[in-house]
């Protein structure tokens, strides 16, 4: 038995194209958060000449990740940027020189133990590169790594369009594999699993044979159902164990890593350049030519569009990823970001939403949310702002993977209700917290006054 999904088409029109590195642009805007947590604090001024590996933000807390020039030149200017979700943050503005000079000091990391092999993944800046945007390092960072039985390889790519993924397992397999016998020389790890759709059929071959000549890794091959990739739903595909609801995937004994993301450290270790490119798959239906391109981090959007081969027309919507849980940007002018891994331009007809009609009770969305949530039921909840009742639904439990709303016959934007949910169960439950801590001070106020009437 699986979790549900649904089938969404495929449109991997760029599986077999192999990547292509673009030219160096006059520019790039780098922001200081790119990952999960607290922005990195900018090291450079402006004015400052900078190399290619260059750190220009370092990681400013536990949850945090270095951030590194992707070309070298000059620092125009210390700005601040708009993120996709409506966040500022500082960003570092690089006027590129063309040469593209390596920074000198950089090396191979000196990785003898446990501990120094962490260090070394923090410095290189990565983070999940299938587009979570985690700090990797925080991830390996087990303390009690008897608790590990496996580590699960997300190769699924499972978004419709996107294919920089299964371009690093043709093309880079070897480090996904040099990855796998770090994690167990330095991790003491011995069980790997490998979960990719059956729909990269070359990616599976180049895999399979691989693992045929390494000791403790699986290859499963899954079906191509939405959303494969999801890290719980990857969890219970694999080795069929559920995360405990506010969990973690290490309390069902696992770990799970992006296949690039693996391939990027395996070849850090070798080379110490850190993070300051990315592969990524541009695509969709105002593409003239659908392709993967290598490009430096910080790299607009409309630099890699015109590098690229250019637009058909003018877009309608672009994406950061995939059309499924993919991000609008509001310009063209966005970076490339180190957890972009698609960039999806749309023309007027694809990107036309729906007409929403009214809900017909038929249950789509709940037959086919894989964790069986109500998004019905969660809809209303939201609409008469109940918090005990958008608590009670497990709407904190909803992956934003959008199968209801793909689904919903009446086209009603439920996925984006759910989001909208869970921000007001966080404001309910802080509320709530605040009435009982409230509660508490009341009563030991009352119990203080009640012993001094009794002096």
């Amino acid at each position: 038995m699986r979790m549900g999904g649904i089938r969404v088409p495929h449109r991997k029109n760029t599986a077999q194209c192999q990547s292509v590195r673009l030219g160096v642009p006059a520019a790039v805007t780098i922001p200081m958060s790119m990952h999960i947590g607290k922005y990195a604090r900018v090291t450079v001024s402006k004015g400052d000449t900078v190399k290619v590996g260059q750190l220009i933000g370092e990681a400013d807390g536990f949850v945090s990740s270095n951030i590194h020039s992707s070309v070298s030149g000059t620092v125009r200017k210390i700005d601040e940027i708009m993120t996709s979700s409506g966040v500022r943050v500082p960003c570092v503005i690089i006027d590129s020189d063309g040469k593209q000079e390596k920074y000198e000091k950089l090396s191979v990391p000196e990785v003898k133990d446990f501990d120094s092999f962490v260090k070394a993944v923090k410095e290189s800046g990565v983070v999940g590169l299938g587009g979570a945007g985690f700090p990797s390092f925080v991830k390996l960072n087990v303390h009690d790594l008897e608790r590990v039985e496996a580590v699960i390889i997300n190769a699924a790519e499972c978004e419709p369009y996107i294919t920089s993924d299964t371009r690093t397992m043709v093309e880079k397999g070897s480090y996904v594999f040099k990855g796998i016998e770090l994690l167990k020389k330095y991790m003491g790890i011995r069980r790997f699993i490998i979960g990719i759709e059956s729909n990269k059929t070359e990616a599976v071959r180049i895999m399979q044979s691989l693992a045929d000549e390494t000791e403790g890794v699986e290859i499963h091959v899954l079906p191509s159902v939405y959303p494969q990739g999801g890290e719980k739903v990857l969890i219970y595909n694999t080795v069929h164990r559920l995360i405990p609801r506010g969990g973690l995937p290490l309390d069902a004994g696992v770990i799970v890593v992006n296949v690039t993301t693996l391939a990027f450290i395996a070849e850090y270790m070798e080379t110490g350049m850190p993070l300051v490119e990315k592969c990524i798959t541009v695509d969709g239906s105002a593409v003239k030519e659908p392709k993967n391109v290598i490009a430096p981090i910080g790299m607009s959007i409309i630099d890699v569009a015109k590098a690229a081969g250019g637009l058909k027309c003018e877009p309608a919507k672009v994406l950061y990823g995939g059309p499924m849980m993919g991000i609008t940007v509001p310009s063209m002018d966005e970076p490339i970001l180190k957890n972009t891994n698609a960039v999806i331009f749309m023309d007027k007809k694809e990107a036309a939403p729906p007409k929403i009609t009214a809900c017909i009770s038929c249950g789509a969305c709940a037959a086919h949310c894989p964790f069986r949530l109500d998004p019905r039921s969660i809809a209303r909840a939201y609409k008469l702002e109940d918090g005990a009742a958008l608590e009670r639904l497990g709407v904190d439990l909803c992956m934003e993977c959008g199968c209801c709303s793909y689904v919903c016959p009446a086209h009603r934007p439920l996925v984006q209700t759910n989001k909208l949910g869970k921000q007001m169960l966080r404001r309910y439950l802080s509320a709530e917290q605040a009435k009982r801590e409230n509660a508490l001070k009341e009563r030991a106020e009352k119990e203080r006054q009640e012993k001094e009437a009794e002096k």
